[in-house]
Order: C-alpha cells, then structure tokens, then sequence
C-alpha cells in the first residue's frame, strides 16, 4: 500500500519516500508556468506527506534539480516552507544539480528520509463495521492547485492526523481517490457506484493535494474538529 522504501538501521527504521516533477517551471517548454519555489514545495510534500503516513518523521531532504544552478536556491526555499509548516524547520537539504547540459524542460526528483517512529500500518488494513473514511483536501492538477490552492489540504494536517491513535492516512496520486480506496483495504473493493461523496473520485490529485483518512468510529469529532472544511466523508 505504501510507496516507501523502509530499512533497518540497528533498532531505527528509515523510511525512504520520493517524488518527482516534470514540465513545471519557468522553461520557455513547461506545460506549467510557475515559479521554482512551487515547484520545490509541491515535490516535497507528497514525498513528506508518504513519510507521515507511515509513520515517519522526516530528517533528511535530498534534492535532484535538473532546472539549471539559477533555480537551486529557489526550490530549496520551497521546500523550507514545508518544512517549516511541519515544524521540523532543522532537517538538512542536500543535492545535485545538473549543470553540464541544459534540458528544454524543468525536472526535479526530491527523496525524504524520515525516522518510523510509530507503527502506522504499511500494508492494507481491514476494513470494519465501524470504519469511517474521509477524504482530505480536494484532487488537484496543473494550474488548479494555484488557483485553488486553498482547497489544497495543509501539511499540517497531515502531520496532526497521522498522530491520532486508530487513524491510517494514504495520500491521494495521480490515479485518483477511488484507486487508492482500493489500496486502503484488505478485505474490501469498491466500484465507483458504491462510493458516495462530493468529491470527483476518478480525477487525479496531481502533487497529492488530498489524501484518504480511514479512523473508527468514536474518532470523527476529533477528525472533522481537526480536519475544518477540508473534511469530505465518503459513504458506502
């Protein structure tokens, strides 16, 4: 279920998770205009947001910019943002850039190493007569996740919400909401027919602007307390 690597280091578990970006930037080619900053954020939360859900804790940012040396400090000051909104404002970012040829388009592949500090599940779960699901955030793509960015799901929350006890937290890719509900459980599948929600199930969350929440029952005042209009229930 999980897109993490995990390895042991003595009684640590390091967890490895990873993104990348492409054709986003400020190249005459990209297919999104926007500034690397947004770029560095955007990378590194889904790769931090992987972290979270696995139980981790992030304590090493390793950049790969293949956007030329000028955008280095930029996405460096994108990923500090996140950073700092997970306020874990000391890790340290280290990387490459590669300088010897120009590409026509931005490329970034961004690695978070996070500590396991908790034991989140990394495979599916069952799913129980008093399972309740949500989704956090709404699925996101291209110039929509500027534009709408405040239906973007905060770091924050993914941080608070992965340290609830009973709550499993999966972040929402490029294949949309219903396949990864499909990821989430053991024992259960679902068609898109008998999945009722608000939200657009199909459609790709592109940088993972949204992210499944799977908790008990006796957990969803905290949740939706915690989770504000972000908070969008799936029903079966």
């Amino acid at each position: 279920m999980r897109d993490v690597q995990l390895l042991k280091m003595g009684k640590e578990t390091l967890v490895v998770a990873s993104d990348n970006s492409g054709a986003i930037g400020l190249k005459k080619l990209d297919a999104v205009q926007v500034p690397y900053d947004i770029v560095g954020y955007y990378t590194f939360r889904v790769a931090a947001m992987e972290c979270y859900s696995a139980g981790a804790i992030p304590e090493a940012v390793i950049l790969q910019n293949f956007c030329g040396d000028g955008s280095w400090e930029e996405l460096v000051k994108g990923i500090t943002k996140g950073l700092l909104e997970l306020d874990v404002p000391n890790v340290p970012i280290s990387g490459s850039t590669e300088s010897n040829f120009l590409l026509v388009q931005s490329a970034v592949g961004l690695t978070v190493l996070g500590n396991r500090t908790s034991h989140a599940p990394l495979s599916a779960i069952p799913f129980l007569e008093n399972t309740k699901v949500a989704v956090i955030g709404l699925p996101l793509v291209g110039n929509e996740v500027i534009e709408q960015e405040a239906e973007v799901a905060p770091l924050r929350l993914v941080k608070e919400l992965s340290q609830l006890d009973g709550t499993v937290l999966l972040p929402v890719g490029s294949k949309g909401i219903l396949y990864e509900l499909n990821r989430l459980f053991s024992n259960r599948t679902f068609l898109k027919s008998e999945v009722n929600s608000v939200v657009n199930l199909e459609k790709t969350s592109g940088p993972s602007t949204c992210f499944l929440i799977a908790f008990p029952v006796d957990k969803e005042h905290e949740v939706k307390e915690l989770s504000g209009y972000y908070y969008h229930e799936l029903t079966f």
